[in-house]
């Protein structure tokens, strides 16, 4: 596994955080916290995953343009800045429209991957649940938004989809030298 991140480190302290409240008796408090808490881990591994896969798109582009600042500077400014939440079509349960943005080869690609692995078709529809949750929280009254996930099921899914991004960069370079 990789080494922890600030999600991690918000998980771990918000879960001490909640066990010491929880000894209290100030039981409203204790659901308050437990409310933000929540909902602060959900926007924290969102922003993670935004960050991550705009840097592995920003990488590869890079890399293939052979480092030309000009390239990078173009495609961080015309496709990657403020543009990764039109990249995905948050509550479909795949990942069809942003594969389908590299092209129909890096797609087919994917798809094929996916067929052969439920752990990967698992990590992409948790990446996708995080987003889309974090699109609902965001986009609605956020002070009174349900959140219906626990800290532990949001942290799960989040490291659930890990696997997707460390795979991502791999299909991107396996499918443009193929």
């Amino acid at each position: 596994m990789s080494d922890p991140t600030a999600v991690d480190r918000l998980y771990r302290e918000a879960s001490e955080l909640l066990k010491d409240l929880e000894k209290g008796e100030k039981t409203s408090l204790y659901v308050s916290a437990a409310d933000n808490l929540r909902k602060s881990l959900l926007l924290a591994a969102a922003s993670y995953f935004e960050i991550r896969t705009c840097s592995i798109v920003i990488d590869f582009i890079r890399e293939r343009a052979k480092g030309s600042i000009l390239v990078e500077q173009f495609v961080r400014n015309k496709a990657v800045s403020r543009q990764f939440h039109t990249w995905f079509k948050w509550d479909d349960n795949n990942a069809n429209h942003f594969y389908g943005l590299f092209g129909k080869s890096f797609r087919d690609a994917m798809d094929q991957r996916l067929k052969k692995s439920e752990e990967l078709r698992d990590s992409v529809r948790s990446f996708l649940e995080i987003g889309s949750e974090r699109n609902r929280l965001i986009h609605t009254d956020y002070a009174t938004y349900p959140l219906e996930k626990t800290m532990e099921e949001i942290y799960k899914s989040y490291q659930s989809a890990l696997p997707f991004l460390e795979i991502l960069p791999i299909a991107l370079r396996e499918c443009d030298e193929a």
